[in-house]
């Protein structure tokens, strides 16, 4: 066989490993990819805001319905490609196996077909823009009876079919990530590694898996059933006797005889989940962070198990909340909002658990913080800020004021959107040494830190107070002739300015990690002198004998004990 032939194969190989490293690197860098275009989408957002008649290079002015198509781009990438993709696939794929003591996933090519799932729904997303139309203009929950008719407006033709598509496809994928998961974690762990002494990352991978499972397969269906009610002449959720552009639904769809309440039933059953998909893999990166860098256990591991699947349960029963100005049952109305406010319950027991970490922690290891601790510690904080206007929301009298204000924007931005980036990127300079042998610069990722703390704060609280005014979320401008909005322009205004300084503090991440993959400190066998077992020199000489949060038991250095036993050679 020839060099060049061998080379070719070498490449191929490469291209469709079933490596669970290469991959999860490869769904991180297809996340980065999908947060670097939402950004600057949601960027053009901001700046029409404030300039509606501002013309941009290349895209010139953009029209109401442009808008409205940014909105609907920008939300599908950041829930979809970021918020589930990063945390869940990325890192699980990673990291997961190490920390159980696997040589591999369960399903290695499952995995690696999930990963090409997943880069062809994000290829079929943005196929959108390029069409006749453009991309479909009904939000990122596209709900019917527009997103169910061509006619609804620009976009909601070959546009719309691309979303429901691209949707249907990174459903399908993530289901098979998430049995890949499970079977992972219930039959690989290694000799020792009880389920007592898993750390609390798996535990979060674990109860994910089981959420995606049930909200993505019902997600699926919804996909298909819109998909037939557009091309196949059904009337799922088509109702009769409507009006859109002038065409009476009947005559378009004899067959239509159906609501639009059963698509926010079946959205809204994934859309809750989907929230703790995005959080419960920051919660447990979150315990198992501050107990490494405060040396100390991590407070309640039971209670932490616990309350994580507490999590799990109720966020499967609480997606009614969303759907209290649709006419729902008072009787039901009530059920929903006893159980949003219960399920605050195992979320407070969590804060308290971390903020007791942080009170009992080593002023010698916390101060000062490493990198990976601030952005853990900040993600502590937009999860309490964004967590206190969840009580709020689930009130139905309150919530028939608030419900699609920006006071719901801030709400969801803080608690799901500003606190699940903080865990990425403080689990990107905590298992960066994993990837490239070598640290991230800490001085740049302290500027980091701060200037998108600042940023993330100045950008999303102020729309608490846009909200409180009566702002709806869709509005493509607030100036006009019949507008009693404008007078939050200079609200906006100052949004924008910090929106615009948010994204650009993201450069300094984007530097540091370039330069510190190729230039960065070496980092050693154990930079954080953790305890896990992805820290392991060798897994294939591993017995789990303990724990995984064994801190602060010894005075001298080290002041930890790994989980792990090393087996010792037969003579």
């Amino acid at each position: 066989m020839s060099l060049q032939m061998q080379q070719t194969m070498q490449r191929r190989r490469g291209l469709f490993t079933t490596d669970h490293r290469t991959i999860g690197i490869r769904y991180l860098l297809l996340s980065l990819l999908a947060v670097a275009i939402g950004t600057v989408l949601s960027l053009f957002m901001r700046i029409h805001i404030v300039s509606p008649d501002l013309k941009f290079p290349i895209f010139g002015q953009i029209p109401p319905e442009g808008y409205l198509a940014l909105v609907t781009m920008h939300g599908t990438l950041m829930v979809f490609f970021v918020l589930t993709t990063a945390p869940v696939n990325g890192f699980a794929s990673l990291i997961l196996p190490a920390q159980i003591g696997a040589q591999r996933m369960a399903f290695p090519l499952l995995n690696a077909i999930a990963f090409w799932l997943t880069s062809l729904s994000l290829v079929v997303l943005l196929g959108a823009f390029f069409v006749p139309g453009g991309a479909p203009i009904s939000g990122w929950t596209n709900y019917p009876p527009l997103s169910a008719i061509a006619a609804a407006g620009p976009g909601q033709a070959t546009g719309m079919d691309l979303w429901l598509v691209s949707i249907g496809i990174f459903c399908f994928a993530s289901i098979l990530s998430a049995i890949n998961m499970l079977t992972t974690v219930v039959s690989k762990r290694c000799q020792g590694m009880t389920l007592m002494r898993m750390p609390l990352t798996v535990w979060s991978w674990l109860v994910t898996a089981v959420l995606i499972l049930f909200a993505f397969s019902i997600l699926f269906a919804a996909v298909v059933l819109l998909l037939s009610d557009r091309h196949l002449a059904t009337g799922f959720f088509v109702p009769t006797g409507e009006v859109i552009n002038g065409l009476l639904l009947d005559q378009a769809n004899p067959h239509a005889n159906g609501s639009p309440m059963l698509w926010l039933h079946l959205f809204w059953f994934f859309g809750h989940p989907e929230v703790y998909i995005a959080v419960l893999p920051a919660m447990g990166l979150t315990s198992s962070l501050l107990a490494n860098f405060t040396r100390r256990p991590v407070f309640g591991y039971r209670f932490m198990v616990a309350t994580t699947l507490l999590i799990g349960v109720f966020g499967l029963l609480v997606w009614g909340h969303h759907m209290f100005v649709s006419g729902m049952n008072p009787y039901a109305g009530t059920a929903f909002a006893l159980m949003t406010m219960a399920i605050a319950i195992p979320s407070s027991g969590k804060v308290l658990g971390w903020l007791a970490m942080l009170l009992r922690g080593r002023d010698s290891r916390v101060h000062p913080m490493p990198t990976p601790m601030l952005f853990t510690v900040g993600f502590l904080s937009f999860f309490i800020a964004g967590g206190l206007t969840g009580p709020i929301l689930a009130q139905p009298i309150l919530d028939a004021y608030l419900h699609n204000t920006y006071f719901v924007v801030a709400h969801f931005h803080l608690i799901m959107a500003m606190a699940g980036v903080f865990s990425l990127f403080a689990a990107v300079h905590y298992w960066f040494p994993l990837i490239t042998e070598r640290l991230m610069n800490e001085t740049l990722g302290k500027w980091h830190f701060w200037l998108s703390l600042i940023g993330a704060y100045g950008t999303f609280f102020p729309m608490h107070f846009a909200g409180l005014a009566g702002q709806p979320r869709h509005y493509a401008q607030l100036a006009g002739s019949t507008s009693t909005l404008s007078s939050l322009i200079p609200l906006q205004t100052g949004i924008t300015h910090s929106a615009l300084f948010l994204a650009s503090a993201q450069l300094l991440f984007l530097i540091n990690l370039v330069w510190s993959a190729r230039r960065g400190r070496l980092a050693g066998e154990n930079p954080w002198q953790a305890t896990t077992l992805e820290w392991a020199p060798d897994l294939a000489e591993c017995k789990v004998v303990r724990g995984p949060y064994e801190y602060g038991f010894h005075t001298n250095s080290p002041d930890f004990v790994m989980q792990y036993a090393v087996e010792p050679e037969e003579e």
